[in-house]
């Protein structure tokens, strides 16, 4: 039986612990923080919902919002390798954080990798 990384985070819950530990490393990232709002709650509020569906949980981020299309939403900004490399680094520094097991971290990060290049436009 496939894993489901929703469940494995422990629900809405763990996906919102991370969430609220992910934003602050991008706030102070300095390659990323420009890419932000400085006022993140509705920021933190999609991202959590798009996660959790994401992850295998609650189609949230669609039944508010329509269908993702990240690509597109992302295309405004300038991302590039580097900004990749960055979101994926505060993302492991918030599942260090937030999750015990190795294993479900590294699969976290392992979905989300393709999804961090997939937005890079220069």
């Amino acid at each position: 039986m496939p894993v489901n990384l929703f469940d494995e985070l422990g629900g809405q819950q763990g996906v919102r612990k991370l969430v609220e530990s992910f934003y602050p490393k991008v706030l102070n990232d300095p390659l990323l923080s420009p890419l932000f709002p400085k006022e993140i709650s509705s920021t933190m509020d999609k991202q959590e919902m798009f996660l959790s569906q994401f992850f295998g949980g609650p189609d949230l981020y669609t039944s508010e919002f329509g269908h993702p299309r990240m690509r597109a939403r992302h295309m405004p900004f300038t991302i590039t390798p580097i900004h990749a490399d960055a979101w994926l680094s505060c993302m492991s520094e918030a599942l260090e954080e937030t999750v015990d097991s190795e294993l479900i971290r590294e699969a976290v990060i392992e979905r989300l990798r393709v999804s961090a290049y997939f937005f890079v436009n220069s």
